[in-house]
């Protein structure tokens, strides 16, 4: 990376001004005034809970818990009182203190802010445009939810299966106050935290879930039987024969056998290991949290059949969980598998006797077969249920439709009772050496017919005697900032960054990330001038979640008294260049401390570089500004920033800042790749469309013109821009405008290609 701390905000012209110079603008398209469209405020009851009596909390004041009451239908029922439930804890009835029914999002409430989008394209269009999604704060988010895919464990056949469940989520089901993060449980920290509701984002994420083969699942899901191998080890057979193995091939068997045990062991406890991290970045998010977990299975018991172990760190995941109010809903991703001999078992060809095969009696191959499938498919949905169970979530198990499980937690998460209770001295004493579950149960009276889904309880240590949290050091602020799941506030930040492939074919990703002075801390030196500290920490990771680049330096910021007050109004702009050595989905984080006060501030932003070499049409990032294009671009290089800090009118209307007033003229760049020519004429038949967004629902969309390439001599390479009017009764807010290119000459699954950017409208 590399860095420019500048006062000037035209920097991003720089980039594309050899583009722009030869470009003919296109004609100019004049939004015809629209009128606002409504917004409908969400409903303090349709919020997540912001108070912290609304929340999961184990205290030795109060102990509360979140519940969902079904019908023998599994519809939920939602006018129970108080009155009507009874709280259990270690079968000890408990008064209830605290009692409220939280309406956290669903069908019921996607008609608040922003709107919901449409269905996306079906899957033989995939590469239509995706609507912008509205910026989301965090009083805006109804559901959380990780989707985690235990790829470490999963065969061919179930990611398959897992990654259609995806996909159908995010095309039909996925709401625009949703925060989803689709997560690989073989996946680096760069996976991780990526809660977004951009379609564009969770596509990409689908993308990435792959079978591996150095993992524990196979081709199929479907275990196969080998003779052999159940007996390698074993001593005797089922009717009390001794094992009919020569004792050298029984010994290397027995060891492969041992060392394929040590290997399940390894991935399950990592599997495991990776849910609790999921569990501890959403202890951070608002509200109720749910975790949709596909796994071809959780075993509680080791190969030697001890359960220690596993259950072990389920106990403390499952407290972490109910800590952080997270449900767990998991899928098996197996479906419903068979648990008979099939044509791929391998039940003959191995030592044995007079009607027998391979040392076992013929008659008995089918019930071994039966018996040692059916107990390792039972073993492995033990801990799905398990793990459901205790959070009070639902589990799929033998279905071959995935996506249920998944419509299952989205209309679970509808709503849910709140119950407190004050709890006993007991419930937390410190004097036993061990810790000890305290068990919850919550029923209805009188009402056997309705079924409460609950925590299963807590370990008898409250929030209060939880190891104090140290003073976070430098790393560790920068750290929390980085992974936070919403831009921190401290610092107040905007990141822009694009994709741009030069002329010489190196693709790199651009960024500016624009500080706001007012939100740091100066202070007045001896001579004179204005100084602050900063620490900056930037990481760009690749789609694998690995780092491909960063940064982390201190930077002291120094400010002549007479350029104070402007460098305060008009910002400061960080300028950072990765390059890029091969396409794929990247994600840029930046967190900045203000060493004095400490205060730390974060941004991100999602970047894809397309693979050019496949031909394909594609676009380079969107640059927007409000200085006539057209004029600065015969300026050169060096006089760029004066030309259009003076043509502009308006110091925040500039491609960093990106804030704009009613009634101004939006200029946008950008770079056509990849455009087909017609075979006699050599010529293209390019089209460009302009749309505008408001939080998410469209309030313009311009005619498509034809892209003219002017008297450039590349069709690889198309430099264009083009001009909006933002009209006077556009209400101010967050937009989002998006730039529509096709090529009529491309074939049809590659015909469009879309860009977007975001900016604010004042008055």
């Amino acid at each position: 990376m590399i860095k420019r701390p500048t006062l000037v905000f035209a920097l991003v012209f720089v980039m594309l001004m050899n583009a722009f110079g030869q470009t003919q603008t296109q004609p100019q398209q004049r939004q015809p005034t629209p009128s606002p469209s409504p917004t409908p405020q969400p409903s303090p009851a349709q919020n997540p809970p912001e108070d912290d009596d609304e929340v999961v909390r184990i205290t030795t004041n109060l102990v509360q818990v979140d519940a969902v009451v079904t019908d023998r239908n599994g519809k939920q029922i939602t006018d129970l009182r108080a009155e009507d439930f009874m709280v259990l804890e270690n079968a000890r009835p408990q008064q209830i203190t605290n009692f409220s029914y939280i309406t956290a999002g669903g069908a019921e409430t996607a008609a608040t802010t922003p709107a919901p989008a449409p269905r996306a394209t079906p899957a033989r269009d995939r590469n239509a445009p995706v609507i912008p999604p509205a910026r989301l704060r965090p009083t805006q988010v109804q559901r959380t939810l990780a989707l985690v895919i235990d790829d470490l464990g999963m065969s061919a056949d179930s990611i398959h299966d897992a990654r259609r469940a995806l996909r159908k989520y995010v095309d039909e089901q996925v709401q625009p106050t949703d925060m989803v993060a689709i997560i690989r449980t073989s996946a680096g920290v760069g996976a991780l935290q990526q809660f977004t509701n951009d379609r564009r984002q969770l596509y990409a994420a689908i993308e990435r879930v792959r079978w591996l083969p150095r993992g524990l699942g196979g081709q199929s899901a479907l275990a196969q039987f080998d003779t052999v191998d159940s007996l390698a080890g074993a001593g005797a057979t089922d009717d009390g024969t001794p094992d009919l193995l020569p004792e050298s091939v029984d010994s290397q068997r027995a060891g492969l056998k041992e060392l394929n045990e040590y290997r399940r062991e390894l991935f399950t406890v990592g599997t495991l290991g990776a849910l609790n991290f999921v569990v501890r970045g959403l202890r951070e998010m608002p509200g109720r949290k749910a975790v949709i977990l596909f796994s071809n299975g959780l075993p509680l018991m080791d190969s030697r059949g001890e359960s220690t172990l596993y259950i072990g760190i389920l106990r403390r995941l499952v407290d972490l969980a109910n800590r952080a109010s997270v449900v767990f809903y998991t899928i098996d991703a197996r479906g419903l598998l068979p648990n008979g001999p099939t044509a791929a078992d391998d039940t003959a060809g191995s030592p044995g006797g007079t009607g027998m095969a391979g040392g076992i009696a013929t008659h008995q191959i089918g019930q071994r077969v039966l018996r040692m499938r059916s107990g390792a498919i039972f073993e492995g949905q033990s801990g799905l249920k398990y793990l459901a169970r205790e959070t009070g979530g639902i589990s799929l198990i033998n279905n071959n439709d995935l996506n249920l499980g998944v419509r299952r937690a989205l209309d679970d998460m509808r709503g849910y009772y709140l119950i407190g209770y004050r709890p006993d001295e007991s419930s937390f004493d410190a004097s036993t050496v061990r810790l000890r579950f305290n068990s919850l149960k919550i029923v209805v009276k009188n009402r056997p017919d309705l079924t409460v889904r609950t925590r299963s309880g807590f370990l008898s240590v409250s929030e209060e005697a939880q190891p104090r949290t140290q003073p976070r050091t430098r790393a560790g602020q920068l750290m929390a900032a980085l992974t936070s799941p919403f831009g921190s506030g401290g610092v107040n930040l905007r990141l822009t960054s694009l994709f741009i492939n030069s002329p010489d074919g190196a693709p790199a990703i651009r960024s500016m990330l624009l500080i706001d002075p007012r939100t740091l801390s100066f202070t007045r030196q001896p001579d004179g001038q204005y100084q602050t500290v900063l620490d900056i920490l930037a990481v760009t990771f690749g789609e694998n979640g690995m780092p491909v680049d960063q940064l982390n330096r201190i930077e002291t910021i120094r400010v002549r008294p007479e350029s104070y007050e402007q460098f305060l109004s008009q910002g400061m702009i960080y300028d950072l260049h990765v390059p890029i050595k091969k396409p794929g989905a990247y994600q840029l984080r930046i967190a900045v401390r203000d060493k004095a006060t400490e205060r730390v501030g974060a941004a991100s932003q999602y970047v894809e570089v397309p693979n050019l070499k496949r031909k394909r049409l594609a676009l380079s990032g969107l640059v927007v500004a409000a200085a006539p294009i057209e004029s600065a671009l015969q300026t050169t290089n060096a006089a760029v920033s004066n030309k259009a800090a003076a043509t502009n009118g308006d110091e925040q209307a500039n491609p960093a800042t990106r804030r704009f007033r009613t009634g101004m003229m939006l200029d946008y760049g950008l770079i056509v790749y990849n455009a087909r020519p017609e075979r006699a004429t050599g010529r293209t038949q390019l089209t460009i469309q302009a749309r505008l967004y408001r939080e998410g629902r469209e309030v313009f969309a311009g005619q498509a013109q034809p892209l003219n390439p002017g008297t450039q001599t590349t069709l690889a390479r198309i430099e264009t821009a083009g001009r909006l009017q933002l009209g006077s009764e556009l209400p101010p807010g967050e937009y989002a405008l998006q730039i529509i290119v096709t090529d009529a000459l491309a074939d049809k699954q590659h015909r469009t290609a879309a860009q977007w950017i975001d900016f604010e409208l004042v008055k």
